[in-house]
């Protein structure tokens, strides 16, 4: 079922803005490819939360699934195979390369999620809202 979170959609629109602004000007070994994939489950839960009707653990569940769905994918070498190397922006968006710490990344921002939004969600129950 179809719902509107406005408050998730502009949490989505403000992790892909920084997400974008990782990817454009910082270039490190640590903050853009860890911190960066971290990030990238709250805009993908997010998005996802602002418009999918459902219990606040099933989208988180189903966000770090996937996570790991494109990153196995990137375990498999997906993009060569497809051929969409070429296409920069396919390459970027789907990964290139497979890394069991970017899979812990995405089960630490799942966690993270889990930690903010139950408490959020048990002050709601109690306040009736």
């Amino acid at each position: 079922m179809f719902i509107f979170r406005p408050r998730y959609g502009l949490l989505a629109v403000t992790f892909f803005i920084i997400e974008v602004l990782i990817a454009l000007y910082v270039h490190d070994s640590f903050f853009r490819p860890i911190f960066g994939d971290y990030l990238v489950v709250f805009l993908v839960y997010c998005a996802v939360f602002t418009f999918w009707n459902t219990h606040f653990l099933k989208a988180a569940t189903a966000t770090l699934l996937f996570a790991y769905l494109i990153e196995t994918l990137q375990y498999f070498h997906f993009v060569y195979y497809m051929g969409w190397e070429k296409y920069r922006i396919v390459a970027v968006a789907l990964g290139t390369g497979f890394s069991w710490v970017d899979m812990l990344a995405y089960t630490l921002g799942f966690l993270t999620i889990l930690l903010v939004e139950y408490p959020r969600v048990k002050f709601s129950q109690k306040q009736g809202i």
